[in-house]
């Protein structure tokens, strides 16, 4: 869920603009989101399997909202991946839980990035998700965090836990 594949054409009048920017990484982010969820939906039943399919459908709706914020910002949405290298094995339900609350906080993160880069409605919409994303990965986890979308960027962090997701096979410039 790496940010560092994002491809922006010749011809995108604002490829240097911070709100540009970090609506991408969030479609990024989000575009991995969807692709986590299908994995650990599927080992996940009962009430979590109905959250799980719930953040996924919430995911998709992001994806879609932040491609269409990057046409009206004159960019090219960032595609999705084939496929993401998982930061750690999702055998069990555990595992998926697990790797639920790194998602939720991984897209956390890029929405504070976004909060950060944009103002008037575009923040208000991220600072929305932001939030979003902290309480789903408070369900998942049990407990919250202080400052959601931020654990990732602590110094000391385990990367094995809070790491990027990169695509599988991606040598960063894609």
């Amino acid at each position: 869920m790496s940010t560092r594949s994002i491809r922006r054409s010749d011809d995108d009048s604002d490829a240097d603009s911070p709100e540009l920017t970090a609506v991408q990484a969030a479609l990024a982010a989000e575009h991995a989101a969807v692709y986590g969820y299908g994995v650990l939906g599927g080992r996940l039943d009962g009430k979590q399997g109905a959250e799980a399919r719930a953040a996924h459908d919430a995911h998709r709706a992001g994806r879609d909202a932040l491609a269409r914020t990057a046409r009206d910002l004159g960019g090219r949405p960032v595609a999705a991946n084939a496929a993401y290298a998982l930061p750690f094995a999702v055998p069990d339900g555990p595992a998926a839980v697990r790797l639920a609350a790194v998602l939720e906080d991984r897209i956390a993160g890029a929405y504070a990035d976004l909060v950060r880069a944009t103002e008037g409605e575009r923040r208000g919409d991220a600072a929305g998700a932001l939030r979003e994303a902290a309480v789903r990965s408070a369900r998942w986890r049990g407990g919250n965090v202080a400052f959601p979308g931020l654990a990732e960027r602590a110094a000391g962090a385990d990367p094995a836990e809070t790491g990027p997701v990169e695509a599988a096979g991606a040598d960063g410039t894609r």
